[in-house]
């Protein structure tokens, strides 16, 4: 019979891009792995097969150079590169080989194409169930079942991943090569640059031999166990289970320290092992990831950013012209001059207005200008304001003092000593508590949320105010967060209470980039007496983008339908918690809602949450940041899948371990050194 062995290998590996030409001993590891197919008697013919995308080309003329034939293909159907192969040479038998296994052993091929053909199988594999070293696996199977594979498989798994069909439709007789002891725990593949570190000490022993057994591979694992210590966190066929996003994650978290520019966005921070984390479009309260996959975003749509939905087309268009006519120049672009008499038109109290990117920036501003204009360093806080030294000071020699202030965890490392005493937190709603800072400290500016997670006491907000007021203090409301969401502009229009400064930031341009710092003529004018500069503050997108979503939220009064919303979610959770019996809490604005469990098993219920609306098509959490896309039917829709998970969750709070429901690990509450 005539035997055809396909390798199978491409550049564009997600969690190690470039790995088959990685070099190992002065040689590309592509090359590696043929030399040592090569030595197998009972192949006749071998050819790569690899995709069309232009990365590959240097793949393509290396081992083309060493004189094998390669077939280029499509780069996600796997299944049909193998048949098109096949269909050119005509095999009676076809071997499969994946190219991140340098160290497959000719004899272990040989044993597989006998066992075959003695057994007169459709397939057979050494990995169902596995007993040899991760890294030596091979599959062999008829022309006719990879025919009727190629013609009848749907499932795009079953496409990419070749084989599955022929193993899982019951159609075809299958059978398995199994070694004489278990050593499927060893790891010899390539998915991780752990793994190659790994493999390229195996051929550095072995030098110059490049024909040495897997059993002398073994041999040496005994003796020298601290060569293959750097893969053995990695599971075996991790990859078979993760998506794309989820791969390149792990990818991600080698040249990015924590993963992601933005904590909030880390997978850690919902279903560790699950979480798609990256997404290829969205539009609506829809989101796209990297594997095609459409889920309904019931989470935290863009961590607050969109609350007209994502790619609104009013705004995107806008967007689009501003492009068109050039985003930067020597010249200002005009739309900053529109939007600050907008938003202080908004505001009356306000007179100027700076403009930003990020919320950091502006609340970094805000207090750069405000300790200008009171003469004094020493700032009272009360909530989230950011990632910088400012703020962060006030962990200096007690690093939890901001735990109370939405995120455990925030270290001062690298912020400079010197600040230590500058920056003093203040419990929301607690105004014995501010009154006493002022009392104990210079202070000179007032900075906090308007609300968050609990509305202000009857006069709380007014005291502060007066309390400014009386002792020259500056007032400073971030609205980084809540601005727009209950009322066109600032929260504090709803309580009737005016600063001397407020920040704007997240909602302001529906997913653009774009923060305001606006205030009082006699604070604001203090900027000038300061240096803030920076030259991407003066982009048109921002602006532009702004206006726009001022403009659509004006008409369609957007604030009022996201707060109605929210109050509707909120009522479905506590109606399904009174189903199940479950003792929830719901907190924070309407359009930003939130829950917890009583007890302390809520980071386990939030993750298995998490996990099981995946499943069924939503990103969920105990969060909701509501936007105006969010139809009765998709609340619907939501309401019916989050029914099923609650009524898991009871059975978990009736003696149920809910650490066998969840197939990875817990999400993180705080800020945590990722690896």
């Amino acid at each position: 019979m005539r035997v055809l062995a396909i390798v199978q290998a491409r550049m564009g590996s997600i969690r190690f891009p470039n790995k088959v030409m990685q070099p190992i001993v002065g040689k590309p590891m592509i090359e590696l792995l043929l030399y040592r197919l090569s030595l197998a008697r009972g192949i006749d013919q071998i050819v790569l097969a690899t995709s069309e995308h232009p990365r590959n080309q240097p793949l393509v003329s290396h081992v083309q150079q060493l004189g094998y034939p390669v077939y280029q293909g499509s780069e996600e159907d796997v299944l049909d590169r193998f048949y098109q192969v096949a269909k050119i040479y005509q095999p009676e038998v076809v071997v499969r080989i994946t190219g991140d296994c340098p160290l497959i052993d000719p004899e272990v091929v040989d044993q597989a194409i006998t066992q075959f053909s003695q057994t007169k199988v459709d397939y057979l594999s050494n990995g169902n169930p596995p007993t040899y070293p991760d890294g030596l696996d091979v599959e062999v199977f008829s022309f006719d079942a990879l025919a009727t594979a190629w013609q009848a498989a749907t499932k795009p798994s079953d496409r990419e991943h070749v084989t599955p069909y022929i193993r899982e439709s019951g159609q075809f007789k299958t059978a398995n090569l199994a070694a004489t002891e278990d050593w499927s725990k060893e790891r010899w593949t390539v998915d991780e640059p752990e793994d190659f570190e790994v493999v390229r000490h195996v051929f550095e022993h072995f030098q110059p031999r490049l024909d040495f057994s897997w059993r002398e591979v073994l041999e040496l694992r005994q003796q020298q166990p601290q060569l293959f210590s750097a893969n053995q966190h990695i599971v075996r066929n991790q990859g078979a289970i993760m998506g794309t996003g989820q791969k390149l994650w792990k990818r991600a978290k080698r040249v990015i320290p924590g993963g992601s520019l933005l904590l909030s966005k880390r997978a850690e921070m919902f279903a560790p092992d699950q979480w798609p984390a990256y997404f290829s479009k969205a539009k609506g309260c829809r989101v796209w990831d990297l594997d095609g996959r459409e889920y309904i975003d019931m989470s935290m749509m863009g961590i607050g950013t969109n609350t007209l939905g994502y790619g609104h087309p009013e705004v995107d268009e806008a967007v689009q012209q501003a492009i068109a006519n050039g985003n930067l120049s020597t010249l200002n672009c005009p739309e900053e001059v529109y939007l600050a008499e907008k938003l202080i038109e908004l505001h009356p109290w306000a007179d100027m207005v700076r403009f930003a990117r990020s919320g950091g920036e502006a609340n970094a501003i805000a207090i750069r200008i405000a300790r200008a204009a009171a003469g004094k360093d020493a700032v009272a806080i009360c909530g989230y304001h950011g990632w910088h030294d400012w703020y962060l000071a006030a962990n200096l020699g007690d690093d939890e003092s901001l735990a109370s202030h939405l995120l455990p965890g925030l270290e001062p490392k690298g912020i400079p000593a010197a600040l230590k005493g500058t920056v003093f937190p203040f419990h929301y709603n607690q105004f014995a508590e501010l009154e006493a800072l002022v009392n104990q400290h210079d202070i000179g500016v007032i900075k906090m949320e308007v609300q968050r997670s609990e509305p202000p006491k009857e006069g709380f907000l007014e005291k502060v105010r007066q309390l400014a007021t009386d002792r020259g203090i500056v007032l400073i409301f971030d609205e980084c967060t809540s601005g727009f969401r209950q009322a066109f502009g600032g929260l504090h229009k709803v309580y009737g209470v005016e600063p001397d400064m407020a920040v704007f930031g997240k909602a302001l341009g529906n997913g653009y980039a774009i923060t305001a710092v606006i205030g009082r003529r006699e604070v604001m004018e203090a900027a000038q007496s300061t240096f803030i500069s920076s030259t991407f503050w003066t982009e048109r997108i921002g602006p532009t983008a702004a206006l726009k979503t001022l403009e659509v939220m004006e008409r369609v009064r957007s604030w009022e339908q996201i707060t109605e919303t929210g109050q509707q979610i909120a009522q479905i959770w506590q109606r399904l918690g009174q189903k199940h019996h479950l003792d929830i809490t719901t907190f924070g604005l309407p359009a930003l809602i939130r829950f917890r469990f009583a007890g302390s098993k809520n980071l386990e219920y939030k993750t298995l949450i998490t996990q099981e609306m995946l499943a069924k098509g939503y990103l969920a959490t105990n969060t909701v940041y509501v936007c105006t896309e969010h139809s009765p039917e998709i609340i619907e829709g939501y309401t019916q899948a989050l029914d099923e998970v609650f009524a898991l969750i009871k059975e978990c709070e009736d003696g149920r371990d809910v650490k066998t429901l969840l197939k990875g690990e817990v999400c993180h509450a705080e800020m945590r050194r990722l690896n």
